[in-house]
């Protein structure tokens, strides 16, 4: 038996422990991320398994942002002339950047549409919107840095931030309008500061922010890049951009200069299955010339180079293809007016497909536990980095949100007694 044999038997089926009674060899971080998971992706888990157990038409599951409008025929007819392609073009590898054709048919639709001149060298493709921030955040934060983000928001967006070995920094949006308090951005700002990320329409309270309300932010972000002699970027996440009901959406590297934009086409395009979106690094920043090689780098050292080739060439097709807002307004208006029918307060959404409701109680999770007895799968507030709200998603069937108005009814009767 050789030496290498013995060493591998020896050590079989047996753990090393540190002094503070960590595994060694699992990184701690990642484990307690998979540890922990995301309470959204864990409601939607229950809710999977109870349609399993009593019938998918029974349970009210407004937990995910699962789009239910199917994407729109051009994706299939692009996919279906994709798979005459040779091989080679259909599945090879694209260059780490994306395809040539695909990020010009991403910056030519940006130009049209906002009078930008933006080339396909300011763009990056990337595997959604995850991929994206994480990259962005990767090219722009060092160890200790500190990032701003505006609570309520997406939870994920603390995950990435530490993984780029910076510290999350909460700041609550305006009480009343849910728009940014930007006195309190400001406090907030040290010289540690390295980004503020914004995502308007907003996940999720469903706000736009105002084109004043950023120009305010922007006013703060030079001032305080000036004080503290280093850039202070602004990263707008924007998968919803297109889910906006009459009311404008500003394009934020018009505003502040050093904003770096993040897209995903999971929600305008209905395909958040296919991980596409890209990182544009506008020619306006400052920095662009170093920003543009420090995006790569940061994908290149995540392994997030080459996006899904398939939907790469998707894109070059269906670039401006309209999201069906008419689904989601629709949807918006059946929620809202049943909603307060029975008395519930809530905050009118100006886009993506979310309602940021109050809960019942102080305790957003126990409201939650209540809802869950009538089949009702909102989202507590608590994860959102804030307490006595809970998330409605109404991305699902129009019949869904139809049919659970009585239950609705039902936990409002309950806490009335």
């Amino acid at each position: 038996m050789g030496l290498g044999m013995l060493h591998a038997n020896e050590y079989n089926g047996m753990v090393s422990y540190s002094t503070d009674g960590r595994v060694m060899g699992i990184n701690q971080q990642s484990y307690a991320y998979g540890a922990s998971k995301s309470s959204i992706r864990e409601i939607a888990a229950y809710g999977a398994a109870r349609k399993a157990a009593i019938g998918a038409e029974n349970v009210y599951d407004f937990s995910l942002g699962n789009p239910s409008v199917p994407a729109p025929d051009a994706v299939r007819d692009s996919i279906a002339h994709a798979l005459t392609l040779p091989a080679t073009a259909l599945h090879g590898y694209t260059p780490a950047n994306g395809l040539p054709a695909a990020r010009k048919a991403v910056s030519d639709s940006l130009n049209r549409r906002f009078g930008t001149t933006y080339g396909p060298d300011d763009l990056y493709l990337t595997c959604g919107a995850a991929a994206s921030i994480s990259i962005t955040l990767n090219a722009v934060c060092n160890a200790g840095d500190e990032v701003i983000v505006i609570a309520p928001y997406f939870p994920e967006y603390a995950v990435f931030i530490q993984n780029a070995g910076a510290s999350c920094v909460e700041v609550m949006a305006d009480a009343e309008t849910f728009q940014i308090d930007v006195p309190a951005v400001e406090a907030a700002i040290t010289e540690r500061t390295a980004a503020v990320m914004v995502d308007s329409p907003n996940n999720p309270v469903g706000s736009v922010y105002a084109r004043q309300n950023l120009e305010d932010l922007a006013s703060v972000l030079g001032r305080k890049s000036r004080e503290y002699g280093h850039a202070i970027y602004l990263i707008s996440d924007e998968p919803y951009r297109e889910i906006a009901y009459d009311v404008e959406v500003p394009w934020v590297p018009t505003i502040y200069d050093r904003t770096i934009v993040c897209y995903s086409y999971s929600k305008s395009l209905s395909l958040p299955g296919e991980r596409i979106g890209w990182v544009l690094v506008p020619p306006t920043n400052p920095e662009h010339d170093q920003l543009v090689p420090a995006v790569a780098g940061a994908g290149r050292k995540m392994g997030f180079v080459c996006a899904p080739a398939l939907f790469q060439r998707v894109l070059i097709d269906c670039v401006d293809e309209p999201a069906n807002i008419e689904a989601y307004a629709k949807n918006r208006r059946a929620l809202t007016e049943g909603l307060s029918a029975i008395g519930y307060e809530f905050i009118e959404p100006q886009g993506a497909f979310y309602l940021w409701m109050r809960a019942l109680e102080p305790d957003a999770n126990a409201f939650f536990e209540r809802a869950k007895s009538y089949e009702l799968l909102p989202v507590p507030s608590d994860s959102f980095g804030c307490t006595g709200w809970v998330r409605v998603g109404y991305c699902v069937s129009y019949e869904t949100i139809v049919n659970s108005m009585p239950a609705w009814q039902q936990l409002w009767d309950s806490y009335q007694a």
